[in-house]
Parts: C-alpha cells; sequence; structure tokens
C-alpha cells in the first residue's frame, strides 16, 4: 500500500479494528475513553500506526485479566502522567526493583515478543502469560519478568514442545519456586538480621537497612541457588534413569 512505501505501517480505521480483533464501533468507543492516543489526521481520514495497535492489545490483555475499562483508563493515565496512582505500577508488575534483584526485565512490543516464538504466541498464550506473572503491561509494551526465563521458553518453543505446554509447565515451577524461596526467606528472617526483616514487615527500611540485608543476600543468594540447582539437577537425573530403566526392562518381568 502507498502509505507503507513512505513509511511505517498505517492502519484506517476499518484496518486498525480487523488488525486488533475488535469491532470499528468498539475502536470508536476506546477512543472516546481516551484509551487511545489521537490518531494522525490528513484531511477527514484518521490514520493509525503500530503503537495505537499495541495499545489496542494491551487492553485486550488487561480485560482479559480481569480489569474494567474505567480501570484501565485510570492505569493509562497514571503511567501517562508519570504518577502510581492506587498502587497502578504494583497492579502491572512495574515496581521499583529492589538492589538485590538480579533477573533482568525486557520490555517489548507484542510483535517482538511473538518474533521470539517464530510467530507461535496467541492471545491466550498472552492471557496464560499475565496470569501466572512472566508478562505486565505497560502502555503500548510488554514486560516479562525475566530474559533469562524468555530465552529459555523460546528455546523450548523451537526444540518442538507447544508454547502451551512450556506455560503449564511454568505455572508449576513457579509455584515450586514460591515454596523454595519461602523456606530460604524463612531461613534468612530467622537466622540473618531477623531484626530488619520484622522491621519491614511494619514499614519502608531506611536506607542502612537496605544496605545491611544486601550485603547478607548477596553472600547467602549463590549458595542457596547452588542447592536448588543440585538438588533439581538430581531430581532431573533420578526421573530419567527411572523412565529407562522402565522401558528397558524385561516385560516379563512387570
Amino acid at each position: 500500500m502507498e502509505q507503507q512505501e513512505r513509511g511505517p505501517r498505517e492502519y484506517r480505521t476499518a484496518e486498525l479494528a480487523e488488525a486488533a480483533g475488535i469491532t470499528v464501533r468498539t475502536l470508536r468507543f476506546y477512543r472516546e475513553r481516551r484509551l487511545l492516543p489521537p490518531p494522525r489526521k490528513e484531511g477527514r481520514v484518521a490514520w493509525y500506526d503500530e503503537e495505537h495497535l499495541a495499545r489496542l492489545r494491551t487492553i485486550t490483555a488487561l480485560l482479559e485479566r480481569g480489569h474494567t475499562l474505567g480501570g484501565i483508563a485510570e492505569l493509562i493515565s497514571a503511567f501517562n502522567s508519570g504518577r502510581d496512582a492506587d498502587g497502578t505500577a504494583e497492579l502491572l508488575g512495574l515496581t521499583e526493583r529492589y538492589p538485590w534483584a538480579e533477573e533482568d526485565r525486557v520490555r517489548l512490543s507484542p510483535e517482538a515478543l511473538a518474533e521470539y516464538y517464530d510467530g507461535r504466541f496467541s492471545a491466550d498464550d498472552l492471557a496464560a502469560a499475565l496470569e501466572i506473572g512472566y508478562l505486565a503491561v505497560d502502555g503500548a509494551e510488554l514486560v516479562h519478568d525475566s530474559r533469562a526465563l524468555l530465552e529459555a521458553s523460546s528455546q523450548l518453543v523451537r526444540g518442538g514442545i507447544p508454547l502451551g505446554a512450556v506455560l503449564d509447565a511454568g505455572r508449576q515451577v513457579r509455584e515450586h519456586a514460591d515454596d523454595l524461596a519461602r523456606l530460604f526467606t524463612a531461613l534468612v528472617r530467622t537466622h540473618v538480621l531477623p531484626e530488619i526483616l520484622s522491621r519491614a514487615a511494619h514499614g519502608p527500611l531506611s536506607e542502612e537497612e537496605v544496605t545491611r540485608l544486601t550485603e547478607a543476600l548477596e553472600h547467602l543468594r549463590p549458595l542457596a541457588k547452588q542447592v536448588v540447582h543440585a538438588e533439581v539437577s538430581l531430581a532431573v537425573d533420578r526421573r530419567l534413569r527411572e523412565e529407562l530403566e522402565q522401558r528397558t526392562a524385561d516385560p516379563g518381568s512387570r
């Protein structure tokens, strides 16, 4: 199309609605609610771009997650004005990183996310990833919790495992990981700087307390990860050995 040759893809109203999987009436309603940035006007024709399409997909994802249109409007307004209204950042999973956080978050468009999985990323997959907590929404962008998890999951999909199955497994892994983290946190709370962690439940920590806690965690975290890595490795070895022995056993001895 002519506008594609001049630059980035642009859409007329009907084209944008079709690309986003909504009706023109719904698109106009979103515009009236100011959920979309104003389109570029050329005479009487409104032109939309990839940012508008990404925003529509964001709205759809938030609706699937249970947010209301009123709540979505407040979220968008809060981020546009740079404020955190009623815990907006926490709700979207975009709270400030603590000094001891290790995982690198990844900001990307819905299209860039789909490219990680060779285009095999459906609306159902997006809803599942949002539910698990892998993804959060920030305006027109998606934020993935961990670059390492994003890379690993994409490699599993490219290796032949359906993304839905990867996400189902991820949900279970996260539950077990939370249990392990609770064990580790209980040890720290009981035996390492207990006075600081007790105070943390009742108010913000001072800069000095955060520094002390960070130093302690920087020392202990590698040890906890080493234990978990070794135990998971041993468990996988056991399961694979059992599977192999079952399949190679004499059928008459079963």
